[in-house]
């Protein structure tokens, strides 16, 4: 067994495929379906899109300076990768798609109200990096479905079955393996014969100390 060499190309696979919402004040709100998103800080909160140039969006996005990040469950990846496949300026893709406009207390530009999570971005810089043009935004606020709220008033995310994007399909998320921390925090034998953690527990903020 060997390794082949592969010209560069982009294999960080896999991804949050999620579906941007963007409206210019007046017109009709659009939905842009988005690979290439990510968080690039924790506080204050921060997350990127990178939107290819001669997209319907781009100019929404460039003109307004905001848009929603609406996370993409199972049951709605038909929807994320119609609004992938065809453009904004041919379709009213709230209606084909039988998607409901959410308007929040964050923004003018509305979010899916059948998304789970919806992020609420405002635009701090744009990067023109080549084939895409980078949004770097600040995150203004965050609606979530309260029907994923256990009985601890905490949201259960993994309840609402987001899919990830992997080299040109969509999958369903699978198992979980384990939690942040949980290699560190397994039980050891000390010298006293008792067990005990070899890491104790830290706060969120500790934690983002150590990264």
């Amino acid at each position: 067994m060997g390794k082949e060499s592969w010209k560069p190309g982009n294999m960080l696979y896999p991804v949050p495929a999620v579906m941007v919402s963007c409206q210019k004040p007046g017109e009709k709100a659009n939905i842009v379906t988005v690979a290439w998103a990510g968080t690039i800080c924790s506080d204050p909160a921060m997350l990127s899109i990178s939107v290819r140039p001669e997209r319907y969006s781009y100019d929404i996005i460039s003109e307004t300076k905001e848009f929603v990040v609406n996370l993409v469950t199972t049951d709605l990846t038909r929807a994320c990768d119609w609004c992938g496949v065809r453009s904004g300026r041919d379709y009213d893709k709230f209606k084909e798609m039988k998607l409901t406009e959410y308007k929040s207390e964050y923004m003018d530009t509305p979010a899916i109200d059948e998304s789970p999570v919806n992020i609420y971005c405002k635009v701090k810089k744009i990067e023109k990096l080549g084939s895409h043009h980078m949004f770097i935004a600040e995150v203004v606020g965050v609606t979530v479905d309260d029907k994923y709220m256990d009985e601890k008033g905490r949201f259960d995310l993994r309840a609402t079955n987001l899919m990830a994007y992997s080299h040109g399909e969509y999958f369903a998320l699978g198992k979980k393996l384990g939690k942040f921390g949980y290699s560190v925090k397994k039980n050891t034998k000390g010298s006293s014969g008792k067990s005990k953690k070899s890491g104790g527990k830290s706060s969120k903020k500790s934690r983002n100390k150590k990264k």
